[in-house]
């Protein structure tokens, strides 16, 4: 081997050590190194920009060719819904052995030549392990006592008695293994133990891909595999201990007492000093910088004592992440700080670790239908409980079916755990090359699986019937009322107060705070009222001003108003799931939305979020009631203090009619104001069916309602849909507050033509009208969508 295929001056292969799958090669190589190197970047003729004669550059050379083949992959892959880490396994397949490439082996040999992937391993590795790290940290250590006895028994279950029954089986049938396996038959062990155990972080990225993370399914899930995850953690940390090539039996259990000593002490004493860097950083302010650097040498320093009783780096970084309080301030700054680099390395750890298998070798079709026969035993067996379990629960046996997918899932963490298990010559490389393939399988299949069978919104179809209108008169007013930032108090308070809160006219209202889900993997939904959290609990402080402001509301308004305030952190795709759940459990007629465009006190556009906008969408799809968007055009809204003339824009169809009974609402406070304003077509058919359902709804107003000093009722004719613009614009400065109906794609005379200049679909045509820049307005508008029924929900 001369110096065209090394990085070193040559190296010859002297012999090999079998049992110790070792090569010995004699290496020369040149003294002094070029240490220094700008690598790729350097001039042409400097001997730096040579990758057989710098380190560096031919470091910088391999990682570019990973992350393009890589995305290569990806790019094709991600289009039939394959999952990333399947693009990694195939870019290690092709640069590796198992792929033969023809002509272009040589240059191969040329980008990883002896001695360079060392050097790969071990800078990848740094990642890896700081990316177990970050996935700790977003651990909440405290669902050890959250979960229920569901997940615990699903959880212990699904661990041991598969390995149990796989321990069994061998145990039964060792001749015959013995006879077609040989030396193999007592790496089985490890097949059916790694095959049981699942990782937390790989059903986090799955549940979160598939948009379930939040749902009651995946609640579950996340709980059960947090607790089977640890258990396998902590098994596979007394078996590392166990384990020693001449080490007499004292020794053993001497690094099985300090790795539990060692497991138990790091989060004793590491939780409180985290909890006291904490205390130390005010609320809304980063963590400081000096902490976070302490953090990083304390686990590395904790990595390098973990050698001493046979645990790998990996095992400090998990157990000391764990002992870091998610999400913010300290948690979520550390996931910032690490997140990239750690995730961008360990892509590349997944590739180099896919490029030392070699499906080449396994050629014997004898050991893999028996490994791949004992992995699907572990499989199968974890389903049967699974779906034993959930139907014992009474769950739906299609849920159990897709827990059980969830749970049999495989990612990334499960190839480096197998590449790991050989680096520690625990396994041959024949039965990893089985087990690695499983993994590709089993990482695609389920997640196919869940997609195609499980559905989270199916529960939000409107089978029974939630809407104002369904209510009976001066019956209580259930309403769900979102907030994402300090502006949307007030403006969510007023409305509240518009909805005549009185002993005969009740209202509960159930405020929730939305917010981001980060530096922890679970999303968190705390009860404030009740004082505790589902599923999670910190001692952050959480909407502190929201709780104050609506306790006043509900103390102004003793006898006559409820207001329970929550906290829902989640990923912002699944915002959806908290505000449905919330609205289907508490039986809400009512969700209000705020609006995802803020205008400042001159009347321009202050700030759009596109992130709020996408959630009012995907709830004005699931949502089992009623929904209301509300548009403040005003800096602070209405005066909560003055009397509030309100009014109702009417052309017909169930939206309208929802609106109507809301308006009717507000009539019951006789300081309020209430202008009904119905516009009707020229050419209206008055026999139509629906022309007669809006006729009669509109005759009570006419003949109970107007009898009241504070409600007017006024019909006009309008012959096209200019008249109707030149009509809401001039009736926009003369209110307090608009409701309008969204009347999404009913098409009227009035309105012919408008569609096609609609901004904000999610508006309707009158409410984007009177929100748009070019209609002057100081009113605050409410639109309002009915509950959509099981029929005619678009549910996807």
């Amino acid at each position: 081997m001369n110096s065209n295929g090394t990085i070193f001056s040559s190296a010859t292969f002297m012999y090999d050590i079998p049992k110790m799958r070792q090569d010995v090669y004699n290496v020369c190589l040149d003294q002094p190194m070029t240490i220094i190197s700008d690598g790729i970047w350097s001039g042409h003729n400097h001997i730096g920009s040579i990758p057989s004669k710098s380190a560096f550059t031919m470091l910088e050379l391999q990682i570019v060719i990973i992350f393009a083949v890589t995305q290569g992959f990806h790019f094709f892959l991600k289009r039939i819904g394959i999952p990333y880490f399947v693009s990694q396994v195939m870019a290690g397949f092709l640069l590796g052995p198992s792929i033969p490439t023809g002509p272009l082996e040589k240059y191969k040999q040329m980008l990883f030549p002896f001695g360079s992937p060392d050097i790969l391993s071990t800078v990848s590795a740094m990642g890896y392990s700081f990316f177990l790290f970050v996935n700790s940290v977003k651990m909440d250590l405290s669902l050890i006592t959250k979960t229920g006895k569901k997940a615990w028994v699903l959880a212990l279950s699904s661990y041991f008695i598969p390995i149990f029954v796989g321990y069994v089986f061998r145990k039964i049938f060792f001749q015959a293994f013995y006879g077609l396996l040989s030396e193999d038959v007592y790496n089985l062990p490890v097949v059916f133990i790694s095959s049981s155990g699942c990782s937390f972080a790989v059903v986090t990225v799955l549940l979160n891909d598939l948009g379930i993370l939040n749902s009651e399914l995946g609640r579950l899930a996340l709980s059960a595999t947090f607790v089977s995850d640890l258990s396998g953690g902590i098994m596979a940390g007394i078996g590392t201990a166990i384990i020693s090539e001449s080490k007499g039996v004292g020794y053993r259990i001497e690094n099985v007492a300090v790795f539990l000593a060692y497991l138990i002490f790091v989060p004793l004493i590491g939780r409180p000093a985290m909890m006291w860097v904490v205390k130390r950083t005010p609320e809304g302010r980063s963590v400081k910088k000096v902490y976070i650097c302490i953090i990083i040498m304390v686990v590395c320093a904790l990595g390098y004592f973990a050698r001493f009783f046979r645990q790998p780096f990996f095992a400090a970084a998990v157990i000391f992440g764990l002992a870091v309080p998610e999400g913010p301030p300290l948690g979520s700054e550390l996931v910032n700080q690490l997140e990239l680099f750690s995730t961008f390395l360990s892509s590349i750890f997944v590739t180099c670790c896919i490029m030392k298998v070699d499906l080449t070798q396994c050629d014997s079709l004898t050991l893999f239908l028996v490994t791949t026969g004992f992995i699907v035993m572990v499989h199968l067996v974890k389903l049967i409980l699974c779906m034993g379990i959930c139907r014992y629960c009474k769950m739906p046996s299609r849920d159990g079916f897709c827990l059980a997918l969830i749970m049999s899932c495989k990612g990334l963490v499960d190839i480096c755990s197998y590449t790991i298990v050989y680096d520690a010559m625990a396994q041959s490389k024949r039965i990893v090359a089985v087990m690695i393939v499983s993994v590709l399988i089993l990482g695609t299949t389920s997640r196919f699986g869940v997609k195609a069978l499980y559905d989270p919104s199916r529960k939000y179809a409107g089978y029974q019937e939630r809407n104002i209108m369904s209510l009976k008169e001066n019956c209580e007013l259930r309403v769900v009322a979102c907030i994402h930032k300090p502006c949307h108090t007030n403006h969510i308070k007023n409305v509240l107060q518009l909805c005549a809160p009185r002993p005969e006219n009740t209202l509960v209202a159930e405020i929730v705070h939305l917010m981001e889900l980060v530096g922890r993997s679970t999303p968190i939904f705390i009860a404030h009222k009740l004082q505790h959290s589902v599923d999670s609990s910190s001692s952050y402080n959480y909407s502190g001003e929201l709780i104050v402001t609506f306790d006043l509301f509900e103390r102004d308004h003793v006898g006559s108003a409820t207001a329970n305030t929550y906290t829902a952190i989640s990923p912002v795709t699944l915002m959806h799931e908290d505000v449905c759940n919330l609205a289907l459990d508490k039986n809400a007629a009512l969700i209000i939305l705020p609006f995802h465009v803020k205008w400042g006190g001159d009347g321009s556009i202050e700030s759009r979020d596109d992130d709020i906008r996408a959630l009012n969408s995907k709830v004005l799809e699931r949502a089992p009631c009623s929904i209301g968007i509300l548009v403040n055009r005003g800096p602070s809204g209405i005066n909560v203090s003055a009397c509030y003339n309100v009014a109702l824009i009417f052309f017909g169809g169930p939206d309208d009619i929802e609106a109507l009974y809301l308006a009717k609402r507000f009539a019951k406070n006789v300081e309020n104001r209430l202008f009904v304003y119905r516009l009707l077509a020229r050419d209206r058919d008055a026999s139509d069916w629906e022309q007669m359902i809006d006729d009669e709804e509109l005759r009570k107003v006419c003949g109970t309602y107007v009898q009241h000093e504070n409600v007017t009722y006024e019909e006009r004719t309008i012959d096209d849909a200019s008249e109707t613009m030149f009509f809401v614009k001039e009736l926009a400065n003369n209110f307090d507050f608009i409701i309008v109906g969204r009347r999404n794609e009913l098409r009227t005379s009035q309105t012919s033509g408008l569609e096609n200049w609609t901004e904000h679909s999610e508006l309707g045509v009158i409410g984007d009208l009177l929100a748009s820049p070019d209609t002057e307005t100081r009113a605050s508008i409410l639109v309002v969508q009915q509950q959509q029924s099981a029929s005619t929900s678009p549910h996807p």
